[in-house]
């Protein structure tokens, strides 16, 4: 609901503004027919009518920006607390059972995995956002050096299996290249490693429950290197192919109402490979058909 009163916010002052833009040319135009002999007047009035078309289209693009970025602030808001809301409330609760009453030794070991895995849920949310935050600081991850692509890929493979419980057969590596010198970049290796592990991590939550993930590795020339994963999941509408790159964005669908996540994996590839020259793009034939995310990025040839 607050959705779409936003876009019928952006929608009238929009037209708002195309509205007076209109007008003031239309003004303009007529004053400067009827006006027409008087050089003066005519020059001075041509002046005013650029200052105002002018303070007209930035009043209307500041007023734009501003509703979206109050939108991004809510669902940063929205995001983040209920990723950090369900946890705690999780925690707690674990925690009154075993304060209120005895409870079996093998149950207690279960509440304790439990609580665990809300710890962990937690510092990930932390996390995501401190990433997020350093991924659009032009500053950090300065330092770059020779990175192997391909171990630093299948070590990421391995974290995500084991973040996720799923084996490593889900997940199947192909490697494609034109030559034996390596598949290497010069960048800042922990900014590569959240990258291509938020790649896998989307692919295996957006799977459903037959987890199948395909890593293409592809270097066929000495320019560029492109990571491909794909996964047979729920796929997304081609009109949301874009905007999953924004931050705090996330596809609205109910099949992925149970998917945990703040809408910030995506926008931090993004930030970290256009920090390193490279680019992140989508690719779905629709929902229910799998998502495709290519990851380019330069090659560097030792």
């Amino acid at each position: 609901m607050r959705i779409t009163s936003r876009r019928g916010t952006i929608v009238f002052f929009l037209c708002l503004g195309i509205g007076l833009v209109i007008l003031a040319v239309a003004l303009n135009v007529g004053w400067i027919i009827l006006n027409w002999r008087e050089g003066v007047l005519l020059f001075f009035g041509i002046i005013f009518f650029a200052l105002l078309i002018a303070g007209l289209i930035v009043n209307t693009t500041f007023l734009l920006r501003e509703i979206r970025r109050s939108e991004q602030h809510d669902s940063f808001i929205n995001a983040v607390t209920h990723e950090l809301k369900t946890p705690v409330a999780s925690i707690r609760l674990y925690l009154e059972t075993l304060q209120r009453r005895p409870v079996p030794e093998s149950q207690r070991q279960e509440f304790y995995t439990i609580m665990r895995s809300d710890t962990d849920r937690l510092m990930e949310t932390v996390e995501q956002v401190l990433r997020a935050g350093r991924a659009g600081d032009k500053r950090a991850g300065r330092d770059k050096l020779e990175v192997d692509f391909r171990q630093l890929v299948q070590e990421c493979m391995q974290a995500a299996c084991t973040r996720h419980h799923v084996q490593p057969t889900v997940m199947r590596f192909e490697e494609v290249s034109s030559n034996g010198a390596g598949v290497r970049i010069r960048g800042n290796a922990e900014d590569l490693r959240t990258a291509v592990f938020n790649l896998l991590d989307n692919a295996i939550k957006y799977s459903g429950q037959d987890v199948d993930v395909r890593v293409r590795l592809e270097a066929s020339d000495d320019r560029r290197i492109l990571l491909s994963v794909q996964d047979h999941g729920v796929g997304i509408p081609p009109q949301d192919l874009k905007r999953i790159f924004r931050r705090f964005y996330r596809v609205t669908h109910r099949s992925l109402s149970h998917v945990k996540g703040t809408g910030l994996g995506l926008f931090i590839v993004k930030a970290i490979a256009k920090k390193h020259g490279g680019r992140v793009f989508a690719q779905s034939e629709g929902e229910g058909h799998g998502t495709t995310i290519t990851l380019e990025l330069p090659r560097s040839i030792a």
